[in-house]
């Protein structure tokens, strides 16, 4: 007997359920497949215009990711180190001027140790973060993307903020200098 899977419809709905604050993200978050959604007031980064929440309307759609592990990726990943997060090095990329972020080179580009911490600080201070649990999340993320066009996603993604995007992610790396 197998168990049916979720339809897309169900996996938008949870993602639109209320975000959380980062520091729920341990005690709340499954340590399960899924796919989770990074949300911001619209004065945050202001230049990517993301969908609103339906329901929380200070709210707008950033980034969807995927997680074999929610909580560990969302905990231990995304609010911890930039070298393991595509959404922590866009972020760094896009407010590194203005913050004043600092990297350097170890394996990869990552943030300095302190700017690390004071990225967390900031997510904590502007971002929620809701999820949903999925066993194959990879084998919806592309059309969960399409259907809520959030301005950080690269792939499967498309609109004005992907040249935004894909600048400020060169801007990060650029900032390291050349390898060593």
């Amino acid at each position: 007997m197998s168990t049916a899977l979720p339809p897309i419809r169900s996996v938008v709905d949870e993602l639109l359920a209320t975000p959380v604050r980062t520091e729920e993200v341990r005690t709340q978050a499954p340590s399960a497949p899924g796919l989770y959604a990074w949300w911001a007031p619209p004065a945050i980064l202001p230049e990517l215009v993301g969908p609103a929440h339906s329901t929380v309307p200070d709210l707008r759609l950033l980034y969807v990711g995927l997680a074999t592990k929610l909580r560990s990726r969302l905990a231990s990943n995304h609010l911890r180190r930039s070298g393991s997060s595509t959404l922590r090095r866009t972020l760094a990329g896009l407010l590194l001027d203005e913050q004043g972020y600092r990297t350097c080179w170890t394996d990869r580009v990552v943030l300095v140790d302190d700017d690390e911490a004071r990225l967390t600080e900031w997510m904590g201070d502007n971002l929620r973060v809701s999820w949903c649990q999925y066993p194959t999340p990879h084998e919806v993320e592309a059309h969960i993307i399409g259907i809520l066009h959030p301005p950080l996603n690269v792939d499967h993604a498309a609109g004005p903020a992907l040249q935004v995007v894909k600048a400020a992610r060169r801007h990060y790396y650029d900032s390291a200098g050349p390898r060593p």
